[in-house]
């Protein structure tokens, strides 16, 4: 049996941050870029490493290298840490387990730390090869919650539901994290939306390594919790934010949206610490007339544009600050 299972990229279109803080975002997938996880049966289990794993470098240079692309942590603890949380999973709802052993590989090319989900996009694919081999039905909208599950509590990273939602429902999704249908239900209020209903949407990101999501979250974190006015009223604001883009993208008014998404990015700037290349990036993006806010907590960026011409100047623009631009590809290719 050889099992290979894909998770994409995405991009936080409006609402981000409040996911984390029973919010409403909006998101797309980028299947520009992915997770995907090889499984197959062997006599012991085994997780095999990939280059962000890697501990045997060709000089200190090479080490220092990695280090800045990938960071300390590759995605080994991400696939142990998966795999222990789906074990103990089938153990607590009962699901019976076969005792064959497999081996599991991964790759990526979802450009890293830059806020594209690149670490959950690994757990999600690898929980469903683990599902498949073990032939385990979870209902879609459980297995978020159970994604982040292995981040927040197995890892400690800090990260809201958004990312995994968006990888498991694919295309276009609103999302509403409301506080009591969570607790009754364990997962939020998820609407899928037509693809077609987005305007000309662009992702930039940086090709220089940027800093990871806990930076911005431990801050804000910090600050909800000890029920700072400005962090509460800002996360009602996002919410507010992708309901208004919720209802123009239904309407058919998609177009109607950047300045919204404009918006969003102003007040994370007021309430936020943001670095100056990120901030670089959207002001760099906005002087052409597009809109811009960031994908996630910095290093790409996500906005609309009017025309071929525009993204033109926008490449132009970026492109010289070590930034690449695409055309998100968010259906699979026919």
């Amino acid at each position: 049996m050889l099992l290979k299972k894909k998770a994409y990229a995405r991009a936080g279109l409006v609402g981000n941050p409040s996911d984390g803080y029973f919010g409403k975002t909006v998101s797309f997938i980028i299947r520009d870029f992915w997770a995907e996880v090889t499984l197959f049966e062997s006599p012991e289990l085994r997780i095999s490493p990939s280059e962000r794993d890697d501990s045997v470098f060709e000089s200190i240079a090479d080490l220092t290298r990695n280090v800045r692309q990938f960071g300390y942590y590759g995605g080994i603890r991400l696939l142990k840490a998966g795999v222990k949380r789906f074990f103990e999973y089938c153990q607590k709802h009962g699901h019976p387990m076969h005792d064959r052993n497999f081996t599991l590989r991964y790759h990526t090319n979802i450009p890293p730390q830059v806020g594209m989900a690149g670490s959950s996009a690994i757990i999600t694919a690898c929980w469903r090869a683990l599902m498949d081999f073990y032939g385990v039905e979870i209902p879609r909208d459980i297995v978020p919650s159970l994604v982040l599950a292995v981040e927040n509590e197995e890892l400690g990273i800090p990260a809201g539901l958004q990312d995994r939602v968006i990888q498991n429902y694919e295309g276009v999704v609103f999302m509403d994290f409301d506080r009591d249908h969570i607790a009754k239900h364990g997962h939020g209020i998820y609407e899928q939306l037509d693809p077609a209903s987005l305007p000309p949407v662009y992702v930039a990101y940086t090709t220089r390594l940027s800093e990871g999501t806990e930076v911005l979250h431990n801050d804000l974190r910090a600050r909800w919790n000890v029920g700072d006015t400005e962090v509460v009223n800002a996360m009602k604001t996002w919410a507010g934010y992708a309901q208004q883009v919720r209802d123009l993208l239904a309407a058919g008014r998609g177009r109607e949206i950047g300045p919204i998404l404009n918006e969003n990015f102003n007040l994370r700037r007021r309430i936020c610490k943001l670095s100056q290349g990120n901030v670089d990036m959207v002001e760099g993006a906005r002087s052409v007339g597009a809109s811009a806010k960031f994908t996630g907590s910095g290093g790409a960026i996500v906005g609309t544009y009017e025309d071929e011409a525009m993204l033109a100047k926008l490449k132009a623009v970026l492109e010289p600050m070590s930034v690449a631009v695409i055309k998100p590809q968010v259906l699979p290719v026919a």
